[in-house]
């Protein structure tokens, strides 16, 4: 009798037990899921603990497909809302509102937002994740590196790495599989970056640099950095406490170590070269070694935007040219005019590849801005309110303090509001005519205002520079692995990317 008391005793306990567990666990993984309800914003039901984002943490959408579902479920909505998990954020649809917040109003929505402790990833320290008068601070100071003086000084090192692409196509051009462009422009761009901003003559063209390698590491996610990220987004504190790191932390390290020996060296030598790392160390000098500001900086702070540079400066930028040459070689009525424009343009300047000659190429323009809009390598902007603001043109809608919001620039891209056929490449939608029956907010591949990316000018004169010397070299063509239509990569955090790469075939042109 009484062992069956007992049993029965457990049995209630255990159940009991399990109901409070699950209680718990429900109220933890729900508890947020009011807010946007009380801000009378349109949203769909969220799921426990995932919110509106449940296919695309489970690999089964990608960035670009979850936040284009959002974004055409409330095709009516200047504002509309949806969980990132457990995090509630509102998606701003509206062009005039959109102006208002990068531009305007930007004073309330200067930080990103982005939580990440800089303990545990080096990153953070950097221009793109700092907030309020540190950001402000460090912009200041690097902005110099990006003038357009240093700008043309950076021309005829540009020249150079596009001449070892070229040398490159041709050794490979018998290549009967073609060639895979997302790695050559991948290794291109990471050449051009390493020269002009630090100095560096890496040959990634030629020889798989380690700098390319721990690129790749920062910018990819493995099973552990994807299941330490979502960890932070649900627990940051636990990440925070185990000192988890989403970023490999040997691609910090090297990072780390191979910049804070350049500087050394410069700085004990006396090596004085007008590019982005002088800046770097005339920022070190002033805001670390004789600094007496309230914003503290260390040498890590120094370190982390030199990585920031060198990443956001390559990966972006050989995305954009790997899939401007994928369009170009299925469109050979446009690859024919943009190849007539450089080599009409080219001769008018004495056929020297120069800073004029990238200013009097308005149809490589439209090309390029055609790129950028169907192919938004970077799928939102992200922003915090950081203080209470009243929304223009919305009565009294408020977004409170410490809101997270997101811009879709993607969506907006992909919208046929805006761009008739969206899926169709065509540059004819960057004539003056047909922008200026667009609202502006509308088309903002760099971010606009003033946290803009900072290298816009620099990736726009790289990317029609080595245009022009490759497609006077070559004609583009499809090949037996040329996926059409491409797929993407579901699981790429940052950027985004073809899933299978992109495969072409490049042809001499005979003069």
């Amino acid at each position: 009798m009484i062992p069956c008391i007992l049993f029965n005793w457990l049995l209630d306990s255990i159940v009991l037990s399990s109901i409070a567990v699950i209680t718990l666990i429900y109220y933890f993984a729900t508890s947020t899921y009011k807010q946007l309800k009380k801000l009378n914003v349109p949203h769909t039901p969220p799921v426990p603990l995932f919110g509106n984002v449940l296919k695309m943490v489970a690999g089964l959408e990608s960035k670009t497909d979850t936040y284009g579902r959002i974004y055409r479920q409330h095709p009516d909505a200047k504002i509309c809302g949806f969980y990132e998990m457990r995090t509630p954020f509102l998606m701003i649809r509206d062009p005039e509102i959109i102006q208002a917040i990068m531009i305007k109003d930007f004073n309330y929505f200067i930080n990103r937002g982005l939580q990440f402790d800089p303990s545990i990833n080096l990153l953070a320290r950097s221009l793109f994740f700092a907030n309020g008068q540190k950001w402000k601070i460090m912009k200041q100071k690097l902005n110099p590196g990006f003038t357009s003086v240093k700008l043309k000084g950076m021309l005829h090192n540009i020249k150079a790495c596009s001449d070892r692409l070229v040398k490159f196509i041709e050794d490979n051009i018998n290549n009967t599989t073609g060639i895979e462009v997302s790695k050559i422009t991948g290794n291109f761009s990471t050449d051009v970056i390493g020269t002009c901003a630090f100095g560096l003559e890496l040959d990634t063209i030629n020889n798989d640099s380690e700098f390319r390698k721990n690129i790749k590491k920062i910018f990819g996610l493995n099973t552990k950095s994807f299941c330490i990220l979502l960890l932070g987004t649900i627990f940051p504190n636990v990440v925070k406490y185990f000192k988890l790191h989403v970023i490999p932390l040997e691609a910090t390290n090297y990072f780390h170590s191979v910049f804070n020996e350049l500087i050394e060296h410069r700085t004990t030598n006396d090596v004085v070269r007008n590019d982005i790392a002088q800046e770097l160390i005339k920022a070190k000098r002033e805001l670390v070694l004789d600094s007496t500001g309230i914003e503290k900086f260390t040498d890590s702070d120094i370190i982390s935007n030199a990585i920031f540079i060198l990443t956001g400066g390559s990966e972006p930028v050989a995305a954009t040219l790997a899939f401007c040459f994928y369009e170009l070689a299925l469109n050979r009525d446009i690859q024919n005019k943009i190849r007539e424009e450089i080599t009409s343009t080219n001769e008018k300047f004495g056929g020297q590849f120069t800073n004029e000659l990238c200013m009097n190429l308005p149809y490589t323009d439209m090309v390029l801005n055609e790129t950028h809009r169907k192919y938004s390598v970077v799928v939102n902007v992200i922003r915090e309110t950081t203080q209470t603001y009243k929304v223009p043109g919305m009565d009294s809608f408020i977004i409170e303090k410490g809101q997270k919001i997101v811009i879709p620039m993607s969506s907006i891209h992909h919208d046929p509001k805006y761009y008739p056929n969206p899926k169709t490449f065509d540059p004819e939608r960057f004539t003056k005519e047909e922008i200026s029956k667009r609202p502006n907010g509308t088309f903002f591949p760099f971010g606009e205002g003033p946290r803009h990316c900072i290298g816009k000018r620099f990736a726009e004169w790289e990317l029609k520079l080595v245009l022009s010397i490759v497609l006077t070299k070559f004609e583009i063509f499809p090949c037996p692995k040329t996926e059409i239509p491409l797929k993407f990569n579901k699981t790429s955090p940052v950027l985004v990317q073809a899933k299978n790469g992109i495969w072409l075939n490049f042809k001499p042109i005979v003069a």
